[in-house]
């Protein structure tokens, strides 16, 4: 008897759970409906052997883009910037300088809206607005975007596609949840732990506390570049 109340505990235990986190992610599962061979969503690319693509999402930031910028420079390292519009026009210095040290820039929107709470004109206008803005400081359009919480629906990509755009979230069990300021071991060992050939990681370069992102990325960048990984942008990782 004690054993099947405790089987039927365990059950009942077991769904709480599974309900709970559905419920903790249900307003961040996206809309999407991926269609296979089509490559206007980019998660990861399982081919590139010992090459993972590191990404910054909301900056730049006055002090701590330029700290990760030095330190990707000590390991040799390309990222991906994907940044906000209105930051990028306060700190247009800082994005030309990620552009001229050879990283990727990528457009994050223009304010960080809830993607699901505005129309699809707004979506436009906070999408051009930022590529204008980064085309005026490069010289070069960007291709990629990121969307604010990882959220997509057919309709965001259908406009993407219009505009030669393509959406790039982050590999599986690679958000590092940096902004919200866990521990720098917490973050190395959650992205070491979990790490494969060719994942893309999320981190973010704006933080308006004291952020941990570039002590950890100096931690995962020297494990592994000892183990002989190459850093590359998403533009390059995808093309391997």
């Amino acid at each position: 008897m004690k054993k099947r109340l405790k089987t039927v505990f365990l059950f009942f235990a077991f769904i709480l759970v599974t309900a709970t986190t559905l419920s903790a992610y249900a307003d961040k599962i996206s809309d999407y409906e991926f269609e296979a061979g089509k490559s206007n969503l980019i998660v990861a690319n399982r081919s590139a052997e010992k090459c993972i693509a590191i990404t910054f999402d909301d900056g730049p930031h006055p002090q701590y883009t330029m700290q990760i910028l030095d330190i990707l420079d000590k390991y040799d390292a390309k990222a991906t910037f994907f940044v906000i519009g209105e930051n990028a026009e306060q700190y247009r210095d800082i994005v030309k300088e990620e552009y001229d040290r050879g990283h990727e820039i990528g457009n994050h929107t223009y304010t960080h809206p809830d993607l699901k709470k505005i129309s699809a004109s707004q979506f436009l206008d906070e999408i051009q607005k930022t590529r204008d803005i980064i085309e005026d400081i490069t010289g070069e359009a960007p291709v990629l975007f990121r969307p604010p919480g990882g959220y997509l629906s057919n309709s965001i990509v259908s406009e993407l596609e219009q505009m030669d755009g393509i959406a790039v979230l982050w590999s599986w069990r690679q958000d590092t949840r940096d902004w919200a300021c866990p521990s720098v071991n917490c973050i190395v060992s959650s992205v070491l732990k979990n790490l494969k050939d060719g994942d893309i990681i999320l981190f973010h370069d704006y933080n308006v506390n004291k952020s941990p992102t570039p002590e950890a990325l100096e931690k995962i960048l020297s494990e592994l570049s000892d183990k002989g990984y190459k850093f590359v942008t998403v533009s390059e990782l995808m093309s391997m």
